[in-house]
């Protein structure tokens, strides 16, 4: 039986995760260029893509070759061609573009907390006073307007998944922001009423989007902070997406009371999260959100399925159920009164 050569220690993972703030770069001036717009046009050569994005030929073969050694492009050749995920998502005549969410990802309030992570570690939450979750933060506003077309397709999942537990009439869509998850529900359910909580001028974002998708009829506001607004009462659904994250357990316990009380008897809570495995290190994107939470928030985190069901039930909710499919890149629990 012969054993498989011990690999040798090598500096280079290190190397590459001191470098990695070059992909970060490489990937804002990529979209910046409209490169992988450029390429799915038919432009497929440094010489003619580097016409159509105005750049110098060597700057573009530089930047599309390091982009294809980290997978975003393929290369046969002098020719590039898109890897099927930027093909889908950065190419800007495609439906399901991101390349706007660098708006939001790259703001310098998101990236000075992780420039402060040192910090951040020593104690134990962001080095940033509240971070991200100043009142009236205008990051949000971008967070609404970069990231809507990110999660049309996560919102599109969920409303068809909570429609197979029956229709809702009167939906709460807490920390609306874009407001795709409530509007989603609008268009499935034609029925239904959405009541969005968000800072006054992120439903300025929400409001457009529900006159250009049709349901501003049904479309009403609850502007303010969502830990002292009067909700109503009598909801059939309440939308809780990626919003618990930001506080810790007690304060998110305290947050599903609230809801609960909202909710009319056989209503439900669904929480659309980053969902790490017990383990905490996999999957490695729900993961790794635990690290975004420390940077940019005094007290936020990545919850677990385990976590999320334990302060639901302490809310008051009888039964907490974690949808087998994903929702994009989140999970979705459901929270039944």
């Amino acid at each position: 039986m012969t054993t498989a050569p011990r690999q040798q220690p090598t500096p280079e993972r290190f190397i590459n995760a001191i470098n990695a703030y070059e992909q970060t770069e490489a990937m804002k001036a990529a979209i910046e260029l409209e490169i992988f717009t450029a390429i799915a046009e038919g432009n497929s050569t440094a010489a003619t893509i580097a016409k159509r994005c105005e750049g110098a030929e060597r700057g573009v073969r530089t930047l599309c070759d390091f982009l294809t050694i980290h997978g975003f492009l393929n290369k046969e050749g002098a020719q590039y061609a898109l890897a099927p995920d930027s093909a889908l998502f950065l190419n800007r005549h495609s439906p399901a573009y991101i390349g706007a969410a660098i708006e939001f990802l790259l703001t310098p309030r998101l990236r000075e907390g992780h420039a402060r992570l040192t910090e951040a570690v020593r104690r134990g939450g962001t080095a940033l006073g509240e971070g991200t979750l100043e009142p009236q933060n205008p990051d949000w506003v971008k967070f609404a307007e970069a990231m809507m077309t990110l999660m049309h397709m996560p919102a599109q999942m969920m409303a068809a998944e909570l429609l197979k537990g029956g229709e809702s009439y009167k939906v709460l869509d807490i920390a609306a922001s874009h407001g795709v998850f409530g509007i989603a529900v609008a268009n499935q359910n034609p029925a239904a009423h959405i009541y969005a909580t968000d800072w006054k001028n992120v439903l300025e974002v929400a409001t457009r989007n529900a006159q250009t998708m049709g349901v501003a009829d049904r479309y009403h506001l609850l502007p303010g902070n969502a830990f002292e607004i009067e909700f109503g009462s009598s909801y059939d659904l309440a939308l809780i997406t990626n919003f618990l994250h930001h506080f810790d357990p007690a304060t998110c316990t305290t947050f599903m009371r609230k809801v609960h009380a909202a909710l009319k008897p056989g209503g439900r809570a669904a929480i659309a999260e980053f969902v790490p495995n017990p383990d905490r290190v996999t999957p490695p994107t729900a993961a790794a959100f635990s690290l975004m939470m420390l940077a940019t928030t005094p007290t936020g985190d990545a919850y677990t399925f385990t976590e999320l069901e334990r302060i639901s039930e302490s809310a008051g909710f009888t039964r907490v159920d974690l949808a087998l499919p994903e929702i994009g890149l989140d999970r979705l629990v459901v929270a039944h009164r």
